[in-house]
Parts: C-alpha cells; sequence; structure tokens
C-alpha cells in the first residue's frame, strides 16, 4: 500500500506532528508514505518526496510545514482535476491525506466523487471548520496572540495608551474572541457583529475619563463596520478560492481612534506571526491523534470522511458534511466575549 499526504491552505502550527504520526502508523501496517509538496499545486505537477519516519521523528514540535503548501485550487487549472487524478494513479497512490482547512477538504470532496481515495484532517488556525469541536493550530494561535497581548499590555499602560491589536480571523472570529477574553482585552470586534466605529471611540473616551488611560482592542482582520465608509486599504485582490486578502481594519480602528479622540493610539498586526509558533502541547496532540486516525480510515476504506473531534474522542464525519458551512462564533462565546468589555 502507498499513500500520499499533502497540507493546503496557510500552515499553522501542527501540520509536521500529522505528517509524523501518518507516516508512524502506516510504517506500522508495512506501507509506503508519499508526501505531496505543495499542496494541490504540487499534486498538479507530481512534486513529491519520500517520507519515513526516521526523517520525521523528530518534528513534533516544529512548526511550519516540511511538505510546504500553498492556495492552489485546482478547478482554477485547465483540466486540474483530470491532471490530479491521472498523476495519482502515476504515482500508483493507492489513497490520499489531505490536510487543510475547508478550501482544500472542499477541492478533495470534490475529487472524492471523481474517484481519488481520499480521507481528510481538519486545520486551520481560525477553527472555523464545521463537524470538529477545534482544528489543529488554533490553540497555537490563540497562545500566541495572548502572550503578545500581555506584552502590548505593560507598553499601553507605561505610556497610557490605546493599542489596536490586529489578527486573523476572515469570516469567524474565535481566535479574536480566545485571546480577546484570555489576555484580558478591554474590547474586542469579531466578524460576526458590524460594528459602528463612533461607537467604539466613545468607548476608549469613556475609559480615559474613569481615570483608565491605557486600553486594549483586539480587532479580527475580518471584522466589518455596520455603517459603509468606502474601502478599506488592504482588500482589493482575492486569492484563487476567491477569498479577499484581508486587513487594513486595524489600521482604520486606531486611525479614528487617534481622530477622534486625539489619545495615543498603536497598531499591532500579529498576522502571520501568530502561525508559525512551535504548537502547543494540546495541538501537538491533537494533531498526532488526527494523523493516527487518518491512517486508520484507509485501512477500513472510509474514504471520503474527515477526522473530527468531538467532545474528547476522535470521530470520523464525511468530507462534504465538514464543508458544507462554516462554523461561526457560537453564542456563548460571543456572549462571554461582549460580557468582559470593560
Amino acid at each position: 500500500m502507498k499513500i500520499g499526504i499533502l497540507n493546503g491552505g496557510g500552515d499553522c502550527a501542527g501540520l509536521n506532528a500529522v505528517t509524523r504520526a501518518v507516516v508512524k502508523r502506516a510504517e506500522s501496517y508495512g506501507w509506503e508514505v508519499i508526501g505531496i509538496k505543495y499542496g494541490w499545486d504540487g499534486f498538479l505537477r507530481a512534486d513529491t518526496m519520500k517520507l519515513t519516519f526516521a526523517e520525521v521523528e523528530k518534528l513534533v514540535g516544529v512548526g511550519g510545514t516540511i511538505l510546504k503548501s500553498s492556495r492552489t485550487n485546482p478547478a482554477k487549472h485547465p483540466n486540474g482535476f483530470e491532471i490530479i487524478l491521472q498523476n495519482a494513479k502515476d504515482l500508483a497512490l493507492d489513497s490520499v491525506v489531505c490536510v487543510g482547512g475547508d478550501d482544500t477538504l472542499g477541492v478533495a470532496a470534490q475529487l472524492f466523487k471523481k474517484g481519488l481515495k481520499v480521507v481528510g484532517v481538519p486545520k486551520t488556525m481560525d477553527n472555523d471548520l464545521s463537524s470538529t469541536d477545534y482544528t489543529f493550530g488554533f490553540d497555537s494561535a490563540v497562545n500566541e496572540a495572548t502572550h503578545a497581548i500581555d506584552n502590548l499590555r505593560t507598553t499601553a499602560e507605561s505610556h497610557d495608551r490605546v493599542f489596536v491589536v490586529e489578527v486573523m480571523g476572515r469570516e469567524a472570529g474565535w481566535v479574536a474572541a480566545y485571546a480577546g477574553i484570555a489576555g484580558g482585552a478591554n474590547l474586542t470586534l469579531v466578524p460576526e457583529e458590524p460594528f459602528e466605529i463612533g461607537e467604539v471611540i466613545r468607548f476608549v473616551r469613556n475609559r480615559h475619563e474613569k481615570g483608565e488611560r491605557a486600553t486594549i482592542i483586539v480587532v479580527s482582520e475580518g471584522a466589518s463596520l455596520s455603517t459603509k465608509v468606502g474601502d478599506i486599504e488592504g482588500r482589493s485582490s482575492v486569492d484563487e478560492f476567491g477569498h479577499p486578502r484581508l486587513g487594513g481594519i486595524g489600521q482604520y480602528v486606531a486611525d479614528e481612534i487617534q481622530k477622534g479622540t486625539k489619545y495615543d493610539t498603536r497598531l499591532s498586526v500579529l498576522g502571520h506571526m501568530i502561525r508559525g509558533s512551535s504548537p502547543t502541547a494540546f495541538d501537538r496532540v491533537l494533531s498526532t491523534r488526527f494523523g493516527l486516525a487518518a491512517v486508520d480510515l484507509i485501512k477500513n476504506g472510509n474514504f471520503g470522511m474527515m477526522t473530527s473531534l468531538r467532545g474528547t474522542k476522535i470521530v470520523a464525519v464525511s468530507l462534504e458534511e465538514s464543508t458544507s458551512k462554516q462554523r461561526l462564533l457560537d453564542l456563548e462565546v460571543l456572549s462571554s466575549m461582549k460580557n468582559m468589555s470593560y
């Protein structure tokens, strides 16, 4: 048996741990593992590398991915799906483990319908993939963002400053909400609830009038205004899956606070810095469990399925179900975030 493994979309902590677990379990069954480099882009070009446990055994705590990644959408390339199916045959792959978010796994679901034997592993630091309670990479990103907020608070309090902290999160505000709660942010802005900039300015001014001179505001990159004020710089282009390349909302909020209050206001865009960390213990364990379970799905012939965390158990769900909708902030977390604003 020969299986392939690829990573798609943005990198996040835990990808190497998944690869390590897949190789370990596959070798225990006497199988060969081929790494497909650069995600779907590498599959289109048949760019591969052979993997053995001796090569990956020390990677459990290493961030990023030795397999590389890309945001390539085969549907945007002439005969993309047919090329991948043919390359799978030419490489003699019996099945493929696809590690990614909704875009990568959405492609996997389409290829499964076309005959490719695939299984999925949910990966996204945004934690916005449905059918699983957590995706690996999320906990690591939140920990890095929380650490940054802790550091920024000391500077804010030393200089009586307002800090706007922009974090990743296109349509779901999980990272912002968790980091905001854990870091003790005074206000958190998420995509699920558009905001009025005037209310934010009044919030900051009221804090200063009460004697609270330091303010930390966490804003998700996908947060939006409830009232249209014109295009926000940095949101003009899209990737191959049609997603806008976000950025700029933090700068807008910081500029408007500065203009509206005259208080010293600074912006800190955490961006990719929270992607590239060493995975937390939680993410190392979750990634390992997902990788082991993915190979067992192949062994049992459960193709077209994705590993999922439900409570404390690893279960299997269909790729079609897992990519059918996006997982937004639930009401309880959103309420906790709002109730801790002060």
